[in-house]
């Protein structure tokens, strides 16, 4: 399993108890760390989270957030980077879980945020990594949501550990939060009720036990989902009941159309009232299409938002994944370019190829990704010439066990989601 160590007494606290579990069930910890390039102590900050992490008997790496820093909005940036560093870097050591050191501080700052007019969105125990694509497929365990940050410091201070103090964090946001929930003079601002170390170290394992080979006793059973990946031949649109609220319905589309940020506000409430109103009708929203006839919703690509917004052509090569359009993961057999079937491809496709999209429905068609090979021919479909898997599917899934407070485990990451792949008889 993987951590996101920052070197705060957060994260701190949790690599001691993390790697004491870990040691105790025989898991591999990976810690990371991430050098965001903004304060010129931060490369003598990533020396203290190593040795840290390798005297606690983990394994410690570093990524590093290069390039240009946006003179606007750099926290939201920084998470961003963080997210997409701290997840690629867990993807590629083998991890399907990644620790995070939110507290119940983090939330109730959270909350004064958005009563202030900030969209954050809300921490869960466990959730989709909200990195996309890097963060496909990982799942975030936050096991410290119930503890205030005070007791865990404290965990740190009886063990004659130091942390970090970044200053730049009182310069944004949730710097004045911070200011704000803590005690001030006069009795003003909001502490949160702190229990001894002792038991905040014992919950944080309990929320770890999620991390085992086979089901906790009281795992919960699986609940019918409102969406569900749709049975069209390539996986490229989600089908879903027309009593599905807001929240989910943002999700869906999200997965559908490969994108990052998920849609808000009033456009999506209105689109939700739709649906439950059984409305028939087609409507577009953050990429997506959404097709509403009679009992049957499908949600997919819109490809006129392709013209408008053209994909990029991304190279392949052989044994190279590549992710094209937030929702494909494509393993290249020969070299060439994936492409979006539009700008005329589909009618230069082999019969073979034509008789293939011919199943799928026709406003999908110029989305689906095709092959144009280096040594020139026609365009073929990228299911012919690569091994192809749909992220939708698992994305959703993933979702779904999040929004519905399931008590999912490690275990669950493991197999083939209905849908990622077309059957096998297809091509």
């Amino acid at each position: 399993m993987a951590l996101a160590l920052s070197g705060g007494g957060d994260s701190m606290a949790l690599l001691r108890i993390a790697a004491a579990w870990a040691r105790a069930s025989g898991r591999r910890l990976l810690a990371i760390t991430v050098d965001h390039r903004l304060n010129p102590d931060s490369c003598d900050w990533s020396r203290r989270c190593e040795a840290v992490a390798r005297a606690s008997g983990a394994d410690w790496i570093e990524r590093r957030w290069e390039g240009a820093k946006p003179s606007t909005g750099l926290p939201a940036a920084a998470r961003r980077a963080r997210h997409a560093l701290i997840a690629e870097a867990a993807r590629e050591a083998g991890a399907k879980v990644l620790l995070f050191a939110h507290t119940a501080d983090d939330i109730a700052e959270g909350d004064w945020m958005r009563e202030r007019g900030t969209p954050l969105g809300r921490l869960r125990e466990w959730s989709p990594s909200p990195a996309w694509p890097e963060g496909r497929g990982l799942m975030l365990l936050r096991p410290m949501l119930e503890e205030g940050r005070e007791a865990l410091r404290a965990i740190l201070r009886e063990a004659g550990e130091d942390w970090i103090e970044d200053p730049g964090n009182a310069a944004f946001g949730r710097g004045q939060a911070r200011a704000a929930l803590n005690p001030l003079p006069g009795g003003e601002g909001l502490r949160l009720a702190e229990r001894s170390d002792a038991s905040s170290a014992e919950r944080v394992r309990g929320s770890l036990r999620r991390l085992a080979p086979t089901p906790h006793p009281f795992a919960q059973e699986r609940r019918p989902a409102v969406v569900r990946s749709s049975p069209l031949p390539l996986g490229e649109g989600i089908e879903i009941d027309r009593s599905i609220d807001a929240a989910e319905l943002a999700a869906v589309l999200l997965c559908a159309s490969g994108g990052e940020v998920p849609p808000r506000g009033d456009r999506l409430e209105r689109l939700a009232e739709r649906l439950n109103a059984g409305e028939d009708f087609i409507a577009t929203l953050a990429g997506a299409r959404v097709e509403a006839l009679g009992e049957t919703v499908i949600v997919g690509r819109e490809a006129g938002e392709m013209r408008r917004r053209p994909v990029a052509e991304l190279a392949l090569h052989p044994g190279v994944s590549v992710v094209w359009d937030g929702r494909y993961e494509i393993t290249g057999r020969e070299p060439g370019w994936i492409a979006a079937a539009a700008l005329g491809r589909l009618n230069a496709l082999s019969k073979a190829d034509r008789s293939v999209v011919a199943a799928v429905p026709a406003w999908a068609r110029a989305a689906l990704p095709v092959l144009i090979r280096d040594g020139g021919g026609a365009p073929v479909l990228a299911w012919r010439k690569a091994e192809v898997r749909t992220l939708g599917p698992r994305r959703l899934s993933l979702a779904q066990w999040a929004s519905s407070g399931e008590t999912t485990q490690e275990s669950d990451l493991a197999g083939t989601i209905h849908g990622e792949t077309p059957p096998p008889d297809l091509f």
